[in-house]
């Protein structure tokens, strides 16, 4: 399938040609190295851990009851053997419950992608391993950089927390106390430490951070180096400050609409009561004109019954007196009265 293996000394060579044509994780054939039988996994699109970069890790074929205590590192070549990556030197106890361990960021995809980066599209990848210490009945133990860990246990240490001592090598070079009861609770601090500070800067409390510098300052105190985790720390306060103030100015904006909101709100019904107010005296006004009108089509009716029978009074008498009619007449003088109010009364409706 265009794969080449070749072992040598207590390496393992894996050439994988046609790499970018590779879809699924590629496995390696077994090889023996100390005594005991391995593979290799590759994952050229990624996995669950790392989707943009390359995935490697060895396993173990014959896992030993308590297991297999390793140290190893990849390297990876392109075809003219030019050395392309190097991972930190893992470690990890290789037993039934964890049967692999490796690096799940090595290179990056677009960095693999490139054709001048890899030759002929063929990837080489060696595995070194330097040491391999079978766990026996009477250690019940692996020492982990210095700190005893119960092989029981193991798998409880994470590839997280695993990264530590493999980014990490010299950390606890310094650390004052000698005896492992101790160590291990210093390194359940520190463990516990990591874990806080990994989780989003949403999820860190006031208390959180305090104890978290509370635990740093004392760690350090005890001869670990940790100006790494001090940063993280110091990165992780920043964000949470600023997510803190970013919450305060959304509350401030908050209540300002609330006030502008309550303040429309109280226009709004002002001026509702003003057009109530202002509709209820158009009705009260237009109702007035209307009993005008009324009364005035009844004057008007009066005067053409009146002014009928005065014409037929002065064609009688063979002349009529204009002016004293107009001037006495109680009649024409209401018309008059209720045409200047109608008048009023619809000036004042404009």
């Amino acid at each position: 399938m265009g794969q080449k293996q070749v072992q040598r000394n207590s390496s393992f060579r894996f050439q994988i040609n046609n790499f970018s044509e590779k879809e699924s994780a590629i496995k390696s054939q077994t090889f023996m190295s100390h005594g005991c039988e391995w593979y290799l996994y590759v994952y050229p699109k990624g996995d669950s851990r790392s989707d943009v970069h390359l995935p490697i890790y060895l396993f173990i074929a014959n896992p030993k009851s308590l297991g297999s205590e390793c140290t190893f590192q990849f390297v990876l070549l392109n075809q003219s053997n030019k050395e392309l990556y190097r991972s930190p030197i893992g470690q990890g106890l290789f037993c039934a419950k964890s049967t692999g361990y490796g690096f799940a960021q090595t290179l990056p995809h677009r960095k693999l992608r490139e054709k001048v980066f890899l030759e002929k599209d063929r990837l080489t990848v060696e595995v070194y391993i330097s040491r391999v210490e079978v766990v026996s009945e009477k250690k019940k133990t692996v020492d982990i950089n210095g700190f005893q860990v119960l092989a029981s246990q193991v798998s409880y240490f994470s590839e997280k927390r695993r990264k530590i001592f493999t980014e990490h090598p010299d950390f606890a070079e310094d650390f004052k106390p000698k005896n492992q009861v101790v160590k291990k609770e210093y390194m359940n601090v520190l463990l516990n430490l990591v874990e806080t500070l990994n989780k989003p800067s949403q999820n860190h409390s006031e208390t959180d951070l305090s104890n978290a510098h509370s635990n740093l300052s004392e760690l350090m105190e005890q001869g670990f180096k940790l100006e790494w985790l001090k940063s993280k720390l110091d990165e992780v306060s920043l964000m949470r400050k600023k997510a803190d103030a970013d919450v305060q100015q959304l509350d401030e904006r908050v209540k300002k609409l609330e006030l502008m909101n309550l303040d429309l709100k109280t226009k709004l019904e002002e001026v509702s009561l003003e057009r109530k107010k202002s509709n209820d005296a158009d009705r009260s006004r237009v109702q007035q004109l209307e009993e005008c009108f009324k009364n005035l089509e009844m004057v008007v009716l009066d005067l053409k019954v009146k002014l009928g029978k005065e014409e037929a009074k002065s064609s009688a008498d063979g002349f009529l007196l204009v002016d004293e009619f107009s001037l006495r007449s109680p009649s024409i003088r209401y018309t008059v009265e209720t045409i200047e109010n109608c008048v009023s009364l619809h000036e004042e409706g404009h």
